[in-house]
């Protein structure tokens, strides 16, 4: 799907840059290679959102919770569109199902937006005082503000501010009984209020302010009297401009911020190269001291944990990556850096040998981002938990047991049950060609002769040496009337039979297949008898061998010939291959 995460990458793109429109035609088209990928319909949910298209994204985050609904993003796209949509009790309801699957402070600021957003809802209107005291850094300002400082020494306006931050709705009564409120709404709106602040009806203004004229009406100031036409219109009162101490602090704070971030990136730095050097250590030191100076940046957290990872540290690895993920929940760090701390943690997990651990977070992992390295390291675990599991259920004793319990119900003539039996004793011990030889048998009287081949060539893959299962294959393959491959099982047997245990029943099992095939073949002439031959694709192959084809040119002339080339083993095979199919004919 490499196509399908270039065309989610760009998308991803063409949002940040607002270009919500490219962003949809990109994530539809990305779907449409991928259709199963849910993180494609988040995607495209959000850019609908963008446009104040609610239903097309909630329609688009409902899709992405069908498909992964341990998934919390998905309920936060959800929770998002209806909030949009104005439809608040649904939306409460879907970050809270979201919260259920995945507790992450995403989904409880959305939900608390919702909720503030329902109760300070007026005519469908955000705006208005209400909106202005949901701010959750007023008070912040008001103590940053030398206008509006020495009101927090009162504790009792305090908890009223509180209180109004919590319900909103009581701020119209507060500005009018408390003329504190104003200096508040002027730091809310970022505006000086001092020229409005006395008690109406007072003519005594702020410090800093004179008296002067009521300002005059355009017309007035357009016609000057008699008196005053050599004179200016005396302009309007304004309002001192506001400390410039808040700017400073601001400013200092930012040089501040960018000192550590500058900091913290060198240390990065230094930290990579020291892990290039596998001086763990000092990189491990690094990394730690660059999070402390700067923690809006869970690479380092990450490359800690890649550290501790190659430390063969996999506790650490596995809180620390942790701890990147919970940190950057925090800030909506990018999806892929998540997805990358949630694949450390899988392959710590994995290198302790908890694989269903490790499947655990590389699933998390790839519901982040899909990326192929994870997914190939999802089905290899996968694959571990299944070899795992079955190693767990091998146990000899109970293959025996349940071997002798499918004997029993062959010789009963229940074949189905014994196919059971004999398959339990295969998965309790598949070292045991017994097992599979046993099966085979059970197959035949079920005339399931596919089945049958398939156990007999199982059996002598386990055991080359098990005459038991030669013979049995010679017999299934006189089942199917392919005569001239049993005749080759059965010369198998015989080479295997060292210990000629067995040579009577090979022997009359050759007798009764040598009939079978001169009854087949009665009558057949040497066009017909080579046409049937070359239909096997061995036999086609031996035909067209040149050194074959010279050795069958001597035979013909010097019959005795071909004793001497019977002495090569790979050419007697080949040869005894040409007379089982009839091609060469013995008297």
């Amino acid at each position: 799907m490499a196509d399908a995460n270039a065309l989610k990458d760009q998308g991803n793109k063409a949002f940040v840059a607002k270009d919500y429109d490219k962003a949809i035609e990109l994530f539809t088209a990305a779907i449409a290679i991928d259709p199963n990928n849910h993180v494609l319909y988040s995607n495209r949910s959000a850019a609908n959102a963008g446009k104040r298209l609610w239903s097309a994204a909630l329609e688009d985050a409902e899709k992405c919770v069908s498909l992964s609904p341990s998934w919390g993003k998905g309920y936060a796209r959800k929770g998002a569109a209806l909030h949009g949509a104005r439809r608040f009790d649904e939306a409460i309801a879907a970050y809270e199902e979201g919260i259920k699957s995945e507790d992450s402070p995403a989904l409880r600021k959305g939900l608390q937006e919702v909720r503030d957003a329902q109760v300070n809802d007026v005519g469908g209107s955000d705006m208005g005082l209400a909106r202005l005291f949901r701010d959750p850094n007023l008070i912040g300002k008001l103590a940053a503000n030398p206008q509006t400082q020495k009101h927090l020494a009162d504790p009792a306006f305090v908890q009223k501010l509180q209180m109004m931050q919590q319900n909103p709705k009581l701020a119209d009564a507060a500005l009018s009984l408390d003329p504190r409120m104003i200096d508040v709404l002027g730091v809310a709106l970022n505006i000086n209020m001092q020229g409005f602040s006395r008690e109406e009806g007072s003519d005594e203004l702020p410090p800093g302010l004179r008296k002067t004229s009521p300002p005059q009406s355009p017309r007035a100031q357009a016609t000057p009297s008699s008196s005053t036409s050599n004179s200016k219109p005396t302009p309007p009162p304004q309002p001192e401009p506001e400390p410039e101490k808040m700017d400073v602090e601001m400013s200092e704070g930012d040089a501040e911020e960018a000192k550590a971030k500058a900091d913290a990136l060198a240390e990065k730095q230094k930290g990579t190269e020291f892990y290039k050097q596998r001086r763990f250590d000092e990189a491990a030191a690094a990394f730690s001291k660059a999070w402390d100076l700067w923690s809006k940046d869970i690479t380092f957290l990450t490359n800690l944990g890649a550290v501790y990872f190659e430390q063969g540290e996999y506790d650490k690895c596995i809180e620390t990556c942790e701890k990147a993920v919970e940190e950057g929940r925090s800030y909506r760090a990018d999806f892929k850096l998540l997805a990358k701390a949630f694949g450390r943690v899988g392959a710590a997990y994995s290198q302790k040998g908890d694989f269903v651990s490790a499947k655990k977070y590389f699933q998390k992992s790839l519901a982040e981002h899909r990326d192929a390295a994870t997914l190939a390291k999802l089905q290899a675990t996968e694959k571990a938990i299944a070899e795992a599991e079955h190693q767990a259920y091998v146990d000899p004793a109970k293959s025996a047991t349940a071997r002798e319990e499918g004997n029993a119900a062959f010789k009963a003539g229940d074949f189905a049950d014994a196919v059971k039996l004999y398959t339990e004793s295969i998965k309790r011990d598949p070292s045991d060609a017994r097992g599979y030889n046993n099966r085979a048998a059970a197959y035949m009287k079920l005339l399931a002769f596919a089945e049958a081949l398939k156990d007999a060539d199982e059996a002598i893959k386990v055991d080359s040496s098990f005459v038991k299962a030669h013979v049995r294959k010679a017999s299934i393959l006189h089942a199917m009337r392919d005569y001239s491959k049993a005749l080759e099982a059965l010369q198998v047997a015989s080479s295997a039979d060292t210990a000629n245990a067995h040579t009577v029943e090979i022997q009359a099992q050759e007798m009764k297949t040598q009939q079978a095939l001169f009854t087949q073949r009665a009558g057949e002439t040497e066009e017909q008898t080579l046409e049937r031959a070359m239909k096997d694709p061995e036999v086609a192959g031996i035909m067209s061998d040149p050194v074959m084809q010279q050795i069958l040119q001597q035979a013909q002339a010097n019959p005795g010939a071909l004793q001497d080339h019977m002495k090569n083993p790979i050419i007697r095979e080949k040869i005894v291959k040409l007379v089982n199919a009839g091609i060469i004919r013995t008297r």
